[in-house]
């Protein structure tokens, strides 16, 4: 939810948002007469309130003979204050409803546009110039018989897989290495709940337009998340954190479902876009003021991660009308696909300054004692998808995979990931 203050004080701030988004701009005007009505009809209780306390110390001081007239006028009183009561709730309830539907204002220097309108900021790392055939990674997976996507398919449908032997391993390693890391940068690790109640998904911003890439279980009325931001950013639902010796930081590690609704004929072979992977997400409650430079330390860890797997990528500044409800600001890093040459998403980090906070009120306790909503951050450090990156990056003429050096020891020293060798027929067969 946007900052009240924000909307009366300067709504024109709101409405260029909420343009550079593609978003509604009329909700902005709905929004600031629902705050006029609600505050007028708020008055109105507050008078009628007064006027009734003070008549209440006159029914009490009046003589026997009066007081009789004198309760048929309180009874009368109260019932318009009930209705005043009333007529204030409802007016909050309109306001709360449209300020709901208004997206995280963008910070300044968002790049204006849409999906394609985003800024390269920075290429890292050579993209490799191969001397054989390239394969992408559904042929090298199921050569070396890690990845079993026919079987996938058998048993759940469409976009579904198994990750097998040193495909399994491979993932693992992945999580693992992304775990110490963040580990040594003062996360805490979670294993995260992969259902949630609906007040938290709405509360972090995905039950708005994107609402039909979830799964929903409505006998238990409870969501599948995409991503555990969900769970983290509702873990201090209805808190106050303590920031007093900085950032609150955890690293979420958990299974993830999505249903790629209206991705139809999108990357439909292999695993680059799937309905269940597995994901490692750094999320931060800190002070607003420090969220930008916080929003630069998770996207340094992430490119720390892609230089240890080996990958050349490049990172983007998303425009506004890519960004999601939530986010004000968001920074992907996409690494070098060499069957598509191609750049491809592998990490993304948003800044969702007070945004989430305000919905899922977490709040912290400011110097002069007074609590104030939180910054939430949120940063993807590794995920299934890498694999596609990796597997391709380091393919080698033989058939085999390079394990780049930094996974090497989560796997007991294996350097190299070897096909199987053929089996063949037996004399006389």
């Amino acid at each position: 939810m946007i900052d009240l203050t924000l909307l009366r004080e300067n709504p024109d701030v709101v409405k260029a948002s909420q343009r550079a988004r593609g978003a509604d701009e009329s909700l902005v005007d709905q929004a600031v007469a629902a705050d006029e009505a609600r505050r007028s009809s708020l008055q109105q209780f507050e008078v009628l309130r007064a006027e009734q306390n003070a008549f209440g110390k006159l029914v009490a001081a009046a003589p026997k003979d009066e007081k009789a007239a004198l309760v048929a006028q309180a009874q009368d009183l109260a019932a318009k204050v009930k209705a005043a009561d009333a007529a204030a709730a409802e007016s909050q309830l309109v306001l709360d409803t449209v300020m709901w539907k208004i997206e995280n204002v963008v910070l300044d220097g968002v790049p204006v546009g849409g999906e394609d309108d985003f800024v390269v900021l920075r290429e890292v790392g050579e993209k490799r110039a191969f001397d054989f055939e390239i394969r992408d990674h559904v042929a090298i997976g199921e050569s070396l018989d890690i990845i079993d996507i026919e079987r996938g398919a058998k048993i759940s449908g469409s976009r579904f897989y198994f990750l097998k032997g040193w495909g399994a391993r491979l993932e693992l390693a992945l999580m693992s290495l992304a775990l110490d890391q963040a580990a040594a940068a003062g996360f805490t690790a979670l294993i995260t709940p992969t259902l949630v109640r609906p007040e938290v998904m709405a509360g972090t911003g995905f039950l708005g337009e994107h609402a039909d890439e979830i799964y929903y279980l409505p006998a238990d009325d409870l969501y599948l998340t995409g991503t555990s931001e969900v769970a983290l950013a509702g873990y201090h639902s209805n808190e106050i954190v303590d920031l007093s010796e900085g950032p609150a930081r955890y690293a979420g590690w958990s299974t993830c479902y999505r249903r790629e609704a209206g991705s139809h004929g999108k990357d439909t072979r292999g695993i680059l876009r799937v309905h269940q992977f597995n994901k490692l997400e750094m999320f931060s409650y800190i002070e607003p003021e420090q969220a930008e430079a916080e929003h630069a330390k998770l996207l340094a860890w992430q490119e720390e991660m892609l230089q240890k797997c080996e990958l050349p990528y490049r990172v983007i500044d998303t425009a506004a009308g890519d960004l999601g409800s939530s986010a004000a600001r968001k920074f992907d890093a996409e690494a070098w696909v060499p069957s598509q040459a191609s750049y491809r998403e592998l990490t993304s980090t948003s800044n969702c300054t007070t945004y989430q906070a305000r919905r899922l009120n977490v709040r912290y306790r400011r110097e002069d004692g007074k609590t104030a909503n939180v910054a939430t951050l949120n940063g993807t450090l590794a995920t299934t998808r890498w694999l596609v990156a990796i597997l391709e990056n380091h393919q080698q003429i033989d058939g085999s995979v390079l394990i780049p050096k930094a996974l090497r020891p989560y796997l007991g020293g294996q350097e190299r990931i070897e096909p199987k060798p053929s089996k063949t027929p037996k004399a006389g067969a």
